[in-house]
């Protein structure tokens, strides 16, 4: 299936869109460059992809609001044929954590409806290839702790995005 991908600017640095007819296939949060954005969608286009220069505008705009400082809910169609059958549960369950707050790696794991696999969703959730759109920096430990981010600039980032939305200090979870 052909892919259609773009780089653009926001207020945090560069971020990079991939798209099929299904839907929204991979985004990349904000890095340094445009040559940085450019070179980490390698993974997801393939050689007959085509580059687009005003495509994705809905989703640009609102990706921008979001770093601006605007609460948006990033209810886009998405194209989650990169994961297997469970990780696109995780991923659809990690959609229902609304902005400004969080849940546990044990929550998405019952609501995935596989309540002992809260390692797996870890696992799933580090391929995650639609950050923000599948909120897994809203998903920490159930005593509060952060865990892990698979996105450049790790923990950090993840906090920087939790700060960004309220969250100052991550309360333990259920």
């Amino acid at each position: 299936m052909k892919r259609f991908y773009r780089t653009f600017e926001t207020d945090w640095g560069w971020c990079g869109v991939v798209g099929t007819c299904r839907g929204l296939y991979a985004f990349l949060l904000p890095v340094f460059s445009p040559e940085e954005a450019e070179s980490n969608l390698i993974r997801f286009i393939h050689r007959g992809d085509e580059r687009v220069q005003s495509g994705f505008d809905d989703v640009v705009d609102s990706v921008c609001r979001y770093f601006r400082g605007e609460r948006i809910d990033f209810n886009f169609p998405l194209d989650m044929s990169f994961g297997t059958p469970f990780m696109q549960r995780v991923w659809e369950a990690t959609r229902l954590i609304p902005y400004g707050e969080t849940r546990s790696y044990a929550w998405v794991a019952r609501m995935a409806g596989s309540p002992r696999a809260f390692r797996a969703v870890g696992m799933a959730l580090a391929r995650n290839p639609l950050p923000l759109f599948v909120p897994c920096h809203r998903v920490i430990g159930s005593d509060g702790s952060l865990k892990g981010f698979s996105a450049p600039g790790g923990v950090k980032l993840k906090m920087k995005l939790l700060e960004h939305e309220g969250i100052r200090r991550p309360k333990p979870t259920v």
